[in-house]
């Protein structure tokens, strides 16, 4: 994975993590100049919706995505490449793009939630429930989700990509990179939608999202974590809403 391609795309992940890193730094740091560089770096550190506004929100939500999901993706892309190796770099570059295209439509219906449940009274400013039956009920419906078929066939097909592009080889890479970005939408959209309990702009809640789905997706660990993550969520759930948590 020396190639230049695969470098850019990881060079792209560290950027999309640096931006987050800037974004999350405290209200109070931002004042120094210093840390940010150029203006449009301070500009962009405010995340909170009132402030922001949606496209910045927007902005934040693909940033996120992209951090967080492309690191996930990293197997299913190494498969690709090894299937067809003429063209490795434009090939690879169409798949990401259908890939990511899934992702952005996330991210505008994400930071469109965000926006109204701030608007609600339901979310405080930096994205984190700040009620109890919210938290709750996010938490039970992730963890409900993870003993779903759907989650189980999404995990199927992220588990074994050769044999997922193989059955739509002919498809092409946008629209291959568009069916793989839906089953990875399928495998991970309900914990993504935690960052409303954990706090859209935590960075450790971010870390630790990303880790879980990288392993979930692996073919020989996965299968362990699926289940008992789902019961740790619903145990949560409940701990939440009886108060205890």
């Amino acid at each position: 994975m020396s190639a230049p391609h695969w470098l850019t795309l990881f060079a792209g992940i560290a950027a999309a993590w640096g931006a987050l890193y800037l974004m999350a730094v405290p209200a109070e740091l931002r004042q120094f100049g210093a840390v940010y560089g150029a203006e449009f770096w301070a500009s962009l550190c405010i995340v909170t919706p009132d402030a922001a506004g949606l496209a910045r929100m927007i902005l934040m939500w693909v940033l996120m995505s992209a951090a967080m999901m492309a690191p996930t993706v990293l197997p299913a892309l190494a498969t690709y490449e090894e299937l067809g190796q003429t063209g490795a770099a434009t090939s690879m570059g169409r798949l990401l793009g259908g890939y990511m295209a899934v992702w952005l439509g996330f991210s505008v219906m994400a930071a469109l939630a965000q926006m109204w449940l701030f608007q609600a009274g339901l979310l405080d400013p930096l994205g984190q429930s700040g009620v109890t039956w919210l938290s709750a009920l996010l938490l039970a419906g992730a963890g409900l989700y993870q003993f779903s078929a759907l989650k189980d066939a999404c995990l199927d097909k992220c588990r074994s990509p050769m044999m997922f592009f193989m059955s739509h080889w002919d498809e092409g890479a946008w629209r291959n990179g568009v069916r793989l970005g839906l089953v990875c939408l399928g495998c991970c959209w309900a914990l993504m939608l935690l960052a409303f309990v954990g706090g859209v702009m935590n960075l450790a809640f971010m870390g630790l999202a990303t880790a879980i789905m990288v392993f979930e997706k692996l073919p020989d660990l996965g299968q362990y974590i699926t289940r008992p993550l789902g019961g740790l969520l619903i145990a949560a759930s409940a701990l939440v809403g009886f108060g205890l948590i």
